[in-house]
């Protein structure tokens, strides 16, 4: 089986799919770091609404993850895209501008960061609960506004409670690009599907597809391990010295 298999079809150049290939690899990387950032952005605002705000906030808040938990992904997606983009148009005519062109990229991450800070939401907000109290008092204590004791306390201790959680939502990150072929994304899947559909080497393409996902996976674990070990520090010295 394997000698039947042609491995120039790998090439960078044409008529290989190489480069093609690792094109669509670079985008699912830009459109997951894209995605994820926002969804961090979205779980903090959304935590903070959740634990401090006022009582519209917090039924907003709670609705929206609700929503996002309760819908499929490949569902939602669709809807933010098609719906979404449809909203902006007809908003952006009634004010009497032209229809707007929204760039593939940033519409790609815009579907998966609303996606994403739905999770996000619920793990900050786990990881800010898990924050002692008395440190958060005694930044009030020194007059700390709600702002800089979010910043300068409430985040930093919160970092190793989140990071197992975030960990995970950036591994889905990745694997969600996959979903965005279905829309028309020329990321690393509608890629594959394009050069297993015009050579019919569909065994080949489609294991260096998995090896590619496998690599980042791998990579992002070493990266994700370190960042954790090095945020654990204080925990750490703090359990010691007991």
């Amino acid at each position: 089986m394997f000698q039947s298999i042609d491995f120039s079809l790998l090439a960078l150049d044409a008529p290989g799919w190489g480069g093609a290939l690792l094109q669509g690899f670079w985008r699912s990387i830009q459109l997951a770091a894209g995605g994820y950032v926002m969804g961090i952005v979205i779980g903090i605002l959304g935590a903070s609404a959740k634990l401090y705000g006022g009582l519209v906030m917090r039924d907003l808040a709670q609705v929206y993850t609700t929503v996002i938990r309760a819908v499929p992904e490949l569902v939602m997606m669709l809807l933010f895209y098609y719906v979404g983009t449809d909203l902006l148009n007809r908003a952006a005519q009634g004010m009497g501008f032209q229809g707007i062109e929204v760039d593939g990229l940033a519409a790609g991450i815009l579907v998966i960061g609303l996606v994403q800070g739905g999770y996000a939401t619920e793990v900050i907000r786990g990881a800010i609960r898990a924050v002692p109290h008395g440190q958060i008092e005694a930044a009030q204590a020194f007059g700390m506004s709600p702002l800089k004791v979010m910043r300068r306390v409430t985040l930093p201790a919160m970092t190793p409670h989140a990071i197992p959680g975030m960990a995970n939502l950036w591994m889905i990150a990745t694997k969600d690009t996959a979903l965005l072929a279905v829309i028309g994304f020329s990321e690393l899947t509608q890629v594959t599907r394009q050069a297993a559909s015009s050579t019919r080497a569909y065994f080949l393409f489609f294991l260096s597809a998995g090896a590619l996902y496998l690599m980042l996976t791998l990579v992002s674990n070493v990266i994700l391990r370190r960042y954790e070990a090095r945020a654990r520090r204080g925990l750490i010295a703090a359990h010691q010295a007991r």
